[in-house]
């Protein structure tokens, strides 16, 4: 099996108490896992800053792509009640560390 071509880590402010942080990004699972081209998304917190963040693992830039022009990516800012700018890092992967199992 290959690996993903594309990582991307969106990270935010949310004004939303840490339960219902957590609320929302069970009910917004399913739609994830219906992604086409979506390998994995792990949901994640700083705990620093308290910060949420969702690192995607994508099959391709066409599949980012496709979901970059969609309402559910369109979407994060008010599902998590966003506080400031929302940021967004993508990258090539190179090379992952160890095969899928």
């Amino acid at each position: 099996m290959s690996h993903p071509a594309i990582a991307m880590l969106v990270r935010v402010r949310s004004s939303l108490p840490q339960d219902d942080v957590l609320s929302v990004m069970e009910q917004r699972a399913p739609e994830f896992r219906a992604l086409k081209g979506l390998r994995q998304k792990y949901y994640l917190q700083d705990a620093e800053s308290g910060e949420f963040a969702g690192l995607y693992l994508w099959d391709s830039p066409e599949a980012l792509a496709e979901y970059r022009d969609s309402e559910l990516r369109a979407s994060i800012a008010a599902s998590y009640r966003a506080e400031g700018e929302i940021k967004v890092e993508v990258y090539r992967v190179l090379m992952p560390l160890r095969e899928a199992l």
